[in-house]
């Protein structure tokens, strides 16, 4: 058996997100007895081991002191950097945390690059990772499963079915980073052209004051199970946008963020977010350690959106009975244990290739219907 790979950072606007709820995992891990490595992916793509227990301070300027420079290739895995003659040594790695959060760490690429390394890895397959960032896509699923959520468009749509004021999100991207609220379509389109955040892709929803947000995290293995309910608490002069300024930057992090846990709503309210949570679970085939979230409004539960990596794993949301790391490492042993499987059975090696003839054959048959 090899270690435990705890990944974390990445080329995300969420990378300081990421190495808290790497560390924070690392910790939960190693307190409970298991041999893990903190693998650091840097802003700009290097990869390092980084010291056991290492604090949120010690990347403030970059690497962390102590760290072991890592290079990695899809044949061989991940070594130290080799130093003279006797080239790196091997990371006996078997299974990957994933603790990263937003772009190619949470989109489904970094599952793929995990999957030629043949490491399983939490937060994926990969086709399911990519359905889980796009808000437009997951909306759409939603949709037409006949699960509840709102109506959500693409900004550059011909029609938009519903009146302002909307919100404005980046199509993919989490940690509320780049979320507005506008009152009309023209200042959604300026703030398209303008905004670095919504550069990929922006999807417009609309506004109802007074709506409720509810979260539920999730874990599906060994069996499903769900946390309490929880209710964040954002300022009134948040119109109801719950920030990042107001889930991270403070000096307790998320899990000081002002909430009710559980959440004051009836008990048919509660009872509905976890039946609308099983039915996107069955629907879109999601698994591991994630959460929903949730919109209440005029008494209607909607589905907004899925985090299949949440900040700090949203180990926060889970009674105390259930321990951290059970809930972690129920994630990691699903990963390994339906590693794999998505893999299509090869079609008989050559076939293709043999009737193909010869390539100017095929060159042939360019250009001939006009």
């Amino acid at each position: 058996m090899g270690q435990l790979a705890i990944v974390f950072g990445g080329p995300s606007p969420e990378h300081d997100i990421s190495i808290l709820t790497g560390l924070l995992s690392e910790r939960v891990l190693r307190d409970a007895g298991h041999d893990v490595a903190p693998l650091y992916w840097t802003r700009t793509g290097e990869w390092v081991l980084c010291p056991p227990r290492s604090e949120a301070k010690d990347f403030l300027e970059g690497t962390p002191r102590g760290a072991t420079k890592l290079e990695v290739t899809l044949g061989g895995g991940f070594h130290t950097l080799k130093k003279g003659l006797g080239g790196g040594k091997p990371l006996t790695l078997d299974v990957a945390l994933n603790c990263c959060h937003g772009g190619a760490g949470e989109n489904g690429g970094l599952n793929a690059v995990f999957d030629q390394l043949g490491l399983p890895m939490t937060g994926g397959p990969s086709p399911l990772a990519a359905l889980g960032m796009d808000k437009l896509a997951f909306g759409a699923v939603l949709q037409a499963n006949a699960i509840p959520t709102l109506p959500r468009v693409a900004l550059g749509a011909e029609e938009v079915p519903f009146d302002g004021p909307y919100i404005v999100k980046p199509r993919f991207g989490g940690s509320s980073i780049g979320i507005e609220v506008v009152e009309d379509l023209d200042t959604a389109r300026a703030l398209a052209r303008t905004s670095v955040h919504l550069r990929q892709g922006v999807v417009l929803e609309p506004f109802s004051k007074g709506a409720i947000d509810l979260n539920l995290a999730y874990s599906t293995h060994p069996s499903l199970r769900f946390s309490l309910l929880e209710k964040p608490l954002a300022p009134a002069a948040a119109e109801g946008i719950y920030s990042y300024t107001q889930k991270y930057l403070q000096t307790d992090g998320l899990q000081a963020a002002p909430r009710e846990l559980p959440a004051q709503v009836p008990e048919k309210v509660a009872a509905e977010a976890e039946r609308l949570a099983g039915a996107v679970l069955a629907v879109t085939g999601l698994r591991g350690l994630g959460r929903l979230d949730f919109l209440l409004v005029d008494d209607v539960l909607y589905v907004n959106e899925v985090n299949t990596i949440p900040g700090s794993m949203s180990l926060y949301l889970w009674p105390s009975t259930i321990p951290a790391a059970e809930l972690l490492m129920g994630a990691v042993e699903e990963a390994r244990a339906s590693f794999g499987r998505a893999e299509p059975a090869p079609f008989e090696p050559g076939a293709a290739l043999r009737a193909a003839g010869g390539m100017a054959g095929k060159l042939g048959q360019i250009g001939q219907h006009r």
